[in-house]
């Protein structure tokens, strides 16, 4: 596409959502110990921004494309932007799951999680506003420093309740993955230059670079942006600061800023590198495989919600990843129909999760306010307390788990379609590593469905664990309407996926220059234009989903009318049924705990003879941290240890050091 002047600029609109979001932040310093103020008036202000921006973003993505140069940044490098099709896309997802998490958040924060209630709100809506910065960035400069202020914003998101030890330890681990994974990207963007020192994208999409330095940048982009991704092994961070942050900063973290990743490296290897080699998909579906697996079968072992759900972000992203390789691959053999079916998914799956994820996250925040509890062991039956919250977190449940007609069922059934599709690839290793591929992504898509199973009925289901659990409470008016407006994009995504998928097919075109093709049958069913002989119809299994359960219910309540009633559940002639006889998180999570015990780092607490409460504990680590990270951290810390006893205090010290390294630059000069 090329640029154009309409009357009525879209970027202008964006910017302008952009300006907003910064404004509102600024005004929380006006009044910052108010939880009124920022509940009641900047938070739900943010969120029409956010509605505002999904419009206008929605609008815009089949529209040309818009640049525009901002007075700001240095002399020689000032901000240039663009809007896109694959930028729009990206900028609905944050438009729509921010909208939801700021209402929800206005009535969530209530005294500040730890720190100001003003200071909160500007750090949040300077997170939102570099996201969007991010997505319309049109110059390596823009980019990173925009890029920088989402990691510091976040940081400090993650870091509210800084007065305890493990989140400031959380919060660094994060910081520090982050700044590793932005060096990666600015290394990458510095090959892609080609030497012609002009750091726009235009220059970079115009510049000749040699095969190997493209591939170069694409493992250097993979890297920096895995990190953001969180995907295995620079994944980390991610289980520490999801629990640490509150749980609209870990909706907004996980259901939107990873996906600011997955933005980064399509720009990189569809828009701004040339000659896609198909090697590199093989890289990216290796990386994302390998998350995905990884993620589902430590999120299935997990006893705190919030890291079961980190685990699942990671085991998702894997999954997007996974999607983006098998475009590079399809691309690189010239394969463009199935390389459009596969980014379709791939996009697909990138906007479900940023709803699905953002809904359970919220759901866990309602319930740790109701509780307390973020451990799994001590929640139950919660649905009979909070109704509102159980019903509306059972759609993110069902949505991500991969069942119809929801959202998930949708991404991950076109991802499928293109692995089984994919005919003779002309690579005889390649074709004979997709089929593992697609059993990879079903086993993980089944093991998701079982944590499903785990998180929901343990949390919600069953007897209450804690005589605690009483008092819970559901949640307030404001967190109800943010489960519904997110509860209500997983019905629509997966109800309208024809829709969706036409208005994807302008990315498709701009990244691989290839029109989606008839994408639709009669105008309802999905039918990918790569494997017509087979198609999925949400509306009608909806109806017919609807009709078999009123039907049923009608001729339960006929059958047997007056005869029914109410009464406990059978005991299995036990003489009291209580929580104790109920499965719990752990024992739940045993069997994949058994069958994957080679990829876990347990230990294991015996009970002794003298003990008076005698217990068994496993505790379940990650054995990469223990491999890689631990050894590492322990080098950089004994060479800090070293380097410091060079600090003396003394300056006849330093006059020494002065003189010592003034004699060998003599020495080597001469």
């Amino acid at each position: 596409m090329t640029a154009v002047e309409v009357s009525f600029s879209y970027l202008d609109a964006c910017l302008g959502v952009l300006v907003a979001w910064g404004a509102i932040g600024v005004a929380g310093l006006i009044r910052p110990r108010s939880v009124e103020f920022a509940g009641r008036t900047l938070f739900p202000l943010g969120a029409v921004c956010g509605v505002m921006l999904t419009v206008v973003a929605i609008a815009s993505i089949a529209a040309p494309t818009e640049r525009a140069v901002l007075p700001v940044g240095l002399p020689d490098l000032p901000f240039h932007i663009r809007r896109d099709a694959l930028s729009a896309v990206f900028l609905a997802l944050l438009g729509g799951a921010s909208a939801g998490i700021s209402v929800f958040s206005a009535g969530y924060f209530r005294k500040g999680e730890g720190a100001l209630p003003g200071l909160l709100c500007l750090e949040y809506h300077v997170f939102l506003a570099a996201m969007g910065l991010v997505l319309i960035a049109d110059d390596a400069y823009a980019f990173m420093v925009a890029w920088e202020t989402m990691a510091l914003a976040s940081y400090f998101l993650v870091t509210t309740q800084h007065r305890i030890a493990e989140i400031r330890s959380a919060g660094f681990l994060y910081l520090l993955i982050a700044h590793v994974g932005a060096i990666g990207i600015l290394l990458s963007f510095g090959v892609m230059q080609g030497g012609s020192w002009q750091f726009t994208f235009d220059a970079m999409r115009s510049a000749h670079i040699a095969p190997e330095w493209a591939s170069a940048a694409f493992c250097l982009a993979l890297f920096g942006f895995g990190a953001k991704a969180g995907l295995v092994p620079l994944h980390v961070w991610l289980p520490e600061a999801h629990p640490a942050a509150p749980s609209p900063v870990s909706a907004l973290m996980s259901g939107v800023m990873l996906k600011t990743a997955v933005y980064g490296l399509l720009r990189v290897s569809f828009d701004l590198l040339h000659g896609v080699q198909w090697w590199w998909g093989l890289l990216a579906l290796a990386f994302g495989l390998g998350s995905a697996f990884y993620g589902v079968i430590f999120a299935a072992v997990q006893t705190d919600m919030k890291r079961l759900l980190a685990w699942s972000s990671i085991e998702n992203l894997g999954i997007v990843f996974t999607g983006i390789g098998l475009t590079l691959v399809f691309q690189g053999c010239d394969m463009s129909a199935l390389a459009a079916l596969a980014l379709i998914a791939t996009l697909y799956h990138a906007l479900n999760h940023a709803f699905m994820k953002s809904v359970l996250f919220l759901g866990t925040g309602s319930v740790l306010h109701a509780t307390g509890q973020r451990n799994l062991g001590r929640l139950g039956g919660l649905i009979h307390r909070m109704p509102w919250v159980t019903w509306l977190t059972l759609v993110g449940v069902l949505a991500i788990a991969g069942l119809p007609p929801l959202n998930g069922f949708v991404s991950e059934w076109l991802l499928l379609q293109a692995f089984l599709f994919a005919g003779e690839v002309p690579q005889a290793f390649v074709n004979m590593l997709l089929p593992v591929g697609a059993a990879v992504v079903a086993l993980c898509t089944a093991l998701a469905g079982y944590v499903m199973v785990k998180f929901f009925g343990v949390i919600f289901l069953g007897q209450p664990r804690e005589a605690s659990l009483a008092g819970a409470h559901d949640a307030g008016v404001m967190e109800r309407i943010g489960l519904l407006w997110l509860a209500g994009a997983c019905i629509a995504l997966g109800l309208l996926p024809v829709q969706v998928v036409h208005l994807l097919g302008s990315v498709v075109q701009e990244l691989l220059h290839v029109g989606p093709g008839d994408w639709g049958v009669d105008g309802w069913l999905l039918a990918p234009p790569a494997a017509r002989h087979a198609s999925y119809g949400p509306l009608a299994l909806f109806a017919v989903t609807v009709a078999v359960v009123v039907l049923g219910a009608v001729g339960v309540r006929v059958w047997f009318g007056r005869r029914a009633r109410r009464g406990p559940a059978w005991d299995c002639g036990f003489v009291r049924l209580d929580s104790r006889m109920q499965d719990t998180a752990e024992g739940f999570g045993q069997p994949i705990r058994h069958m994957f015990e080679p990829f876990f780092s347990m230990q294991r607490e015996l009970p002794t003879p003298f003990d008076a409460l005698p217990r068994y504990r496993v505790t379940v680590g990650d054995r990469i941290w223990g491999l890689v990270y631990a050894p590492l951290g322990a080098v950089v810390r004994g060479t800090a240890e070293f380097a410091a006893r060079l600090q003396q205090g003394r300056i006849a010290t330093y006059l020494l050091y002065s003189f010592v390294t003034l004699v060998v630059l003599l020495a080597l000069v001469l």
